[in-house]
């Protein structure tokens, strides 16, 4: 009988090829946080690994089996992924992941637990074929090994070339990083990370540190440390300035509790227009004990607020093509056109907050998108139609990710997700804000 894990990892990657929501919705079943650590990890790692390899695991399945994938019954594809990621890239002994792909093949369609079994039987005796050489043929190789949908693939070709795509591709198949920041009511953080046994590297982001050894789950179920990548972390001291701060689409909420943290805020108004992840990011300002964070619903796109602030930031909704190795399912579940109605949004929303910076203040956009539909092709026309803004020079830190006028971290050459950042300042002439 398959294990509770198996199986709930077979029903995530069902409703991610039903198109059900989001990676992240699927994974907030109640019944995970019921299982065991141990076995909340192995659907983490089995859901993510499926998906990441998604696209090699149906080229193996191809060569295996005597029709196409989309013409099984509805489940036993996943059934196969499944079987086929832990055979390849998991040390699960075979006959263990035999047995239980057959269960669950037999759940979902009865009918097909012979064929599973054939199937994986065929790829014990003959092993997976023989990728294609990303030199000779990198197409090729970047819709199988790559695991990238082909009109992805042919964009990134088209714009970056061959070497630069491949490199982008095999980054996003790997594991990314654990990164985190630690409280500021830690008193001497490395003493005590010492203490819980947990090893870290510090990244080029101040306070951000990339997880080697231990374990978080304590900390970070007392308040005492924040898993977040260092893009984003970047993106918040970027922000950081003295006075008030508005993070217009803040949830799920960890650039805003950063930026409460860092000295000169005097208030961090943390808004967004879904009243369910505002709920969700009250509950974490609470704690973590961020006291100057003021938590509302306001929707970006119609600012409600009657005043000026220091600093503005617009983390804004996008496609999440440079979060491919932590948010896979978006490989899956995005389309090209997609890219177009995304930076509609954008540049609606940027110019809907921009009148709330005050005159010498900033403005801070940002995705974890590299594409230039979403970002530059965004920001210069902004700045075309708004003399009194311009771009500013970074901090010393962050020169390395600098990218002419704006910064930029990429998935080949910064572990870690994709982040585009432009900080723009407002010219000093312009009209004084009124409390709200």
């Amino acid at each position: 009988m398959a294990t509770p894990a198996r199986r709930l990892a077979l029903r995530v990657l069902r409703e991610i090829s039903r198109e059900r929501g989001t990676l992240a919705d699927a994974l907030a079943e109640p019944e995970l946080d019921g299982l065991p650590e141990r076995d909340r990890a192995l659907v983490h790692e089995l859901v993510l690994g499926t998906l990441r390899r998604r696209g090699w695991l149906d080229h193996v399945l191809a060569r295996l089996a005597s029709r196409p994938l989309a013409e099984l019954d509805p489940g036993v594809d996943d059934v196969l992924r499944l079987a086929v990621y832990q055979l390849l890239y998991t040390r699960v002994p075979a006959h263990a992941v035999l047995s239980e792909a057959v269960d669950l093949a037999r759940e979902v369609a009865p009918r097909a637990a012979g064929f599973t079994n054939a199937i994986l039987r065929r790829l014990q005796r003959e092993g997976p074929p023989v990728a294609v050489d990303p030199a000779s043929d990198p197409l090729r190789w970047l819709t199988s090994a790559g695991s990238l949908p082909r009109w992805l693939a042919k964009r990134w070709l088209a714009r970056l070339g061959p070497e630069r795509t491949v490199a982008r591709a095999q980054a996003l198949l790997q594991v990314p990083p654990t990164h985190f920041r630690v409280s500021p009511r830690v008193a001497d953080v490395p003493a005590w990370l010492a203490s819980l046994d947990i090893r870290v590297r510090p990244t080029a982001v101040p306070g951000a540190f990339e997880l080697l050894e231990g374990r978080l789950t304590g900390p970070v179920g007392e308040g005492l440390v924040y898993v977040q990548d260092a893009g984003a972390q970047m993106v918040a001291q970027l922000s950081a300035t003295e006075g008030r701060l508005l993070d217009a689409c803040a949830a799920p909420g960890g650039k805003s509790l950063l930026l409460a943290d860092l000295p000169g805020a005097s208030l961090v108004v943390a808004a967004d227009a879904s009243l369910r992840r505002v709920r969700t990011l009250a509950r974490l300002s609470t704690r973590w004990g961020a006291s100057r964070v003021r938590v509302l619903a306001a929707d970006a796109g119609r600012p409600p607020f009657r005043t000026l602030f220091d600093c503005v930031l617009l983390d804004a909704p996008c496609s999440g093509l440079g979060t491919l190795a932590r948010r896979p399912d978006i490989r899956w579940r995005l389309r090209a056109g997609d890219l177009a109605r995304h930076a509609e949004r954008q540049r609606s929303l940027l110019a809907a907050v921009a009148p709330l910076v005050r005159p010498g203040g900033r403005l801070v956009y940002a995705t974890c998108s590299v594409e230039p539909e979403e970002n530059e092709d965004v920001v210069r026309p902004f700045l075309a139609r708004h003399s009194d803004f311009a771009p500013e020079d970074p901090p010393r830190w962050a020169e390395p990710q600098r990218d002419g006028d704006f910064l930029r971290m990429e998935p080949a050459t910064t572990a870690g997700d994709a982040f585009f950042v432009a900080v723009l300042r407002r010219a000093q002439d312009g009209p004084s804000g009124r409390m709200w």
